[in-house]
């Protein structure tokens, strides 16, 4: 077993898509995670990477995709939307051959397109949160270029062709779809949050810091949750 990371990929509609790999391939336990969705992906990005490699020391091999559309893939983020996504959640599992399905923030919104799997969310957030987010930082940056933008603005922006918030260029059905979007019930989840307590994981919300920045504790404590949990179930 190896700390070094697995460039991989993954296949959807005649298209590669890369994700970073870590641990034995051959490992009993399989966690594909699903990051956090839009500018909060960077912000966990490295809290993340360090929480793989403490999970591969473990003998746990873990599965970070990116999603079309992010990252480095080649597919055009206007295009994209959650049922895209889903199914491209869908189609990483089984390649990878995912015994585990791990979800972060906004990728708790996505995750149910491997409903047989055990399933494990970190601080879930509803969808319109998250584009209520971006939508005031996008008023925000307005006001102060001496523009003045509001959410009906937007809206129609997005009607016309699409909309650019926090650096992404988002279709009319991905912001009808994040306004309604919950994390979807499921038989086999646990759910943790950021915090001291049950089921709490120590560390603090990187994902509102204004910069990606790493958190140490909070990276153990994610691999110790994620180790003892996919042992529990399946492991």
């Amino acid at each position: 077993m190896s700390a070094q990371p697995d460039h991989l990929t993954y296949d959807i509609d005649w298209q590669e898509e890369r994700v970073l790999g870590l641990g034995d391939r051959n490992a009993k336990r399989k966690i594909l995670i699903i990051p956090p969705l839009f500018d909060e992906m960077n912000r966990m990005r490295r809290a993340t990477v360090v929480a793989m490699r403490d999970l591969a020391a473990r003998g746990v091999a873990t599965f970070l995709p990116d999603l079309p559309g992010t990252n480095e893939s080649l597919a055009l983020m206007p295009e994209q939307d959650l049922d895209s996504w889903r199914a491209a959640i869908k189609l990483a599992a089984e390649q990878l051959g995912a015994t585990h399905i791990a979800a972060i923030r906004g990728g708790a919104l996505i995750d149910d397109a491997v409903p047989n799997l055990p399933h494990w969310r970190l601080a879930p957030v509803k969808g319109a949160s998250l584009i209520k987010t971006m939508m005031r930082t996008r008023i925000a940056g307005d006001k102060e270029a001496g523009i003045t933008t509001g959410t009906e603005d937007l809206m129609a922006e997005a009607q016309i062709s699409r909309v650019g918030l926090s650096g992404h260029l988002l279709n009319l059905k991905m912001v009808e779809q994040l306004m309604q979007a919950e994390a979807a019930p499921l038989l086999d989840v646990r759910t943790v949050n950021v915090g001291v307590g049950a089921d709490m994981i120590t560390g603090s919300p990187l994902w509102l810091r204004a910069e990606p920045q790493d958190d140490a504790a909070m990276s153990a404590a994610m691999a110790a949750e994620l180790d003892r949990w996919s042992a529990s179930c399946g492991g």
